[in-house]
């Protein structure tokens, strides 16, 4: 029975991922580089577009999805990273949709 769990997990390491369900893994890891350029790729891959939270949203942004359902954060600078708190935030979110 463990042989056959061995082979399994080495079947799935050469199974190829697609960059969304890398990128879906990697920040479900919680990564401490996770970048906002990341975060974008992987919530258009889940059907959400960015907005600016309007004419002075400054560094606020809001990704929406055909059902209306939003995630409001602020866009990180100086530099392209994620706090660990937006990460949780954001699997938090997802998670509650069914989405992760």
């Amino acid at each position: 029975m463990q042989l056959i769990a061995v082979f399994d997990i080495l079947l799935l390491k050469d199974v190829k991922l697609s960059k969304k369900e890398k990128l879906t893994r990697r920040l479900l890891s919680r990564p401490t580089d996770f970048t906002f350029d990341e975060l974008t790729t992987l919530l258009r891959a889940l059907g959400y577009s960015m907005e600016k939270a309007g004419k002075t949203s400054g560094s606020r942004v809001v990704f929406t999805n055909i059902t209306e359902d939003y995630i409001r954060l602020h866009k990180p600078h100086p530099r392209n990273i994620l706090k660990l708190y937006q990460i949780d935030d954001i699997i938090a979110n997802l998670t509650e949709r069914g989405l992760l």
